[in-house]
């Protein structure tokens, strides 16, 4: 079994960059009500090499440090770090070696987008945000058991359907979000909650009205490639 020591000095330079990435983003998850206790997790793919970095299994958020975090290859083995991977490494390998543009993977137990998971719900497109963000509807997936691969195959399967969606909710389990590296992953685990919370606000008035899906691929087209700086 490799260790990081059989790596060069390029690929253990990124290491140290993305664990100091990801213990920190381990925050944002609590800033912004995502998570209880030890529950969730946010990894990040490296660009050197096959291997990512994710968080260690049941530490309370504020032990995190970036050497707490734990380096894996893309099959889930352990390459370093002292503490046990989170029980989510597997599906995390999973949709790294699936999905190869994918550089980060957010898994968060967060209250309204977890009870839409619970009634095996998709959250209805009825916001131009949701537009934006995630393209349409976000997608329920199947229910899986936690600590194989299976959950993360569930989101492969999931998100192949809705290409433009970061965000699955799997059954009776909570959001899975991806992303082009861990912050964005994180973000739409956090856009994931706020479009849960505030469409069951919106069933709770009325009927909700979803929008075409002409004007949500305007939408989503204009907010991936005109908003924001470039």
């Amino acid at each position: 079994m490799a260790t990081l020591a059989d790596y060069g000095p390029e690929v253990r330079a990124e290491v140290k960059q993305v664990r100091e990435v990801v213990a920190t983003l381990h925050e944002q998850l609590i800033k912004w009500n995502l998570v209880v206790w030890t529950a969730g997790n946010v990894s990040q793919r490296l660009r050197t090499a096959d291997l990512f970095v994710i968080k260690p299994s049941g530490v309370r958020y504020e032990y995190l440090t970036p050497g707490s975090m734990v380096v894996c290859d893309l099959d889930g083995n352990v390459v370093d770090g002292t503490e046990a991977p989170s029980s989510d490494t597997a599906s995390h390998a999973y949709i790294y070696r699936n999905m190869p543009d994918v550089y980060g993977v957010v898994h968060t137990h967060s209250t309204y987008a977890t009870a839409w998971a619970a009634t095996g719900q998709n959250i209805p497109c009825g916001l131009t945000m949701m537009g934006d963000e995630f393209g349409g509807p976000v997608p329920v997936g199947p229910f899986r058991l936690i600590g194989s691969e299976a959950i993360g195959k569930g989101v492969v399967e999931t998100l192949k359907k809705y290409p433009k969606s970061p965000a699955v909710l799997m059954q009776n389990h909570g959001p899975f979000t991806i992303g082009k590296d861990a912050e964005a992953a994180v973000k739409a685990a956090a856009m994931t909650e706020e479009v849960a919370h505030t469409m069951w606000a919106a069933k709770q008035l009325g009927d909700i009205i979803e929008i075409p899906q002409a004007d949500i691929d305007k939408l989503n087209d204009r907010y991936q490639n005109v908003y924001g700086q470039h």
